[in-house]
Formats: C-alpha cells, sequence, structure tokens
C-alpha cells in the first residue's frame, strides 16, 4: 500500500481521524481533500482547480487522500493500489458531526482549509440522513469494481475493525493488512 484512498460511508465516519493515523504509523503523507476543495470563507474550489491539485498529487510515489468528493474520485481512483473504506454506522457518523463541531466551535480544523470555522446546520445533517443509503449502495459497487481491477480494498465497520487494523500495521505498507 503506497497510494491509498480513504472514503468513508457518510461525514463522520472518521476519514480524516484514520488517514492522520495511518500516515503517522506508515510515514506517508495525507492529503485531505477539504482543504483543496474549500478556500477561505466556505468558498469552492472550481472543478478544474480541484482536479489540478489531486493530478498533482497522484503523480507521487507514495500518498493518502481522504475525502469522498464523488466528482473526482476517477482522478484517485485511477491512481491508487489500495481504497480504505470506513463503513460506520448512520447513528454513529450523525454523532461525530456533532461532537465535531462542539469540539471545533469557532476554530478550523487541521483537515479543513484555513478560513473555514466549524459549522454545522441543519442543510448538512439533512444531507447525511437523506443520502446515507443510496451512498452506502453505490460504494458497495465502486468497492466492487475496485477490487476486480485489482486494488487492494479493506472495508472497517466499527471502531475495533479501526484500532485493530492501525494496531497490527509495522510501518511498512507493503506488509500491512
Amino acid at each position: 500500500m503506497k497510494r491509498i484512498m480513504v472514503m468513508g460511508a457518510s461525514a463522520g465516519a472518521g476519514k480524516s481521524t484514520f488517514a492522520r493515523k495511518l500516515g503517522k504509523k506508515t510515514g506517508i503523507e495525507v492529503y485531505h481533500l477539504d482543504v483543496l476543495y474549500w478556500k477561505p470563507g466556505w468558498v469552492e474550489s472550481g472543478l478544474q482547480e480541484f482536479s489540478d491539485a489531486q493530478h498533482e498529487i497522484v503523480k507521487r510515489r507514495q500518498w493518502i487522500m481522504e475525502g469522498n468528493y464523488t466528482s473526482t474520485l476517477e482522478i484517485r481512483a485511477a491512481a491508487c493500489d489500495s481504497v480504505i473504506y470506513l463503513d460506520l454506522p448512520l447513528y454513529i457518523c450523525l454523532y461525530r458531526v456533532v461532537k465535531r463541531w462542539l469540539i471545533n466551535l469557532g476554530k478550523t480544523r487541521p483537515d479543513m482549509a484555513a478560513g473555514c470555522r466549524e459549522k454545522l446546520d441543519w442543510k448538512f445533517i439533512k444531507f447525511i440522513v437523506t443520502t446515507y443509503k443510496r451512498r452506502k449502495k453505490e460504494m458497495a459497487e465502486r468497492l466492487s469494481q475496485f477490487k476486480t481491477e485489482g486494488k487492494r480494498v479493506i472495508v472497517l465497520k466499527n471502531t475495533r475493525d479501526i484500532d485493530s487494523f492501525l494496531n497490527n500495521l509495522d510501518g511498512r505498507t507493503d506488509k500491512a493488512l
């Protein structure tokens, strides 16, 4: 594992935290798609700018990119050798989104673009709830496709799976689970 996509069932699945821990354990640099996508004040990057940034990263020998952003998924998917999918239940994702908001209220998280203070609104909660099942179904199909393309696919379904995976890494990504 040298070029790793970390994806999740939803916001709050733990993609950023997992990727940060994986990067620390393996020594591979982590790129948060939120940092590439958002500009100060929650201004969206254009698709071309967002795509170009990812094209530059995938040229590197090693990387971990975390985030879903399906509009540019193919850029990462074409170059990755491994996909780690955090398939946590909706209630856990919602709990974590609210917890993250409370912990970071008035601050910008390290996995978010500068100038994007933590926020939470009903529109975001509604998006998570109303798209969760559909996105999980679509991701199951994508994961199956990734496997047929010869990519390593690892699905972690709970905190115990995540902790076990990270604890069993020996720092050499070619020897990972």
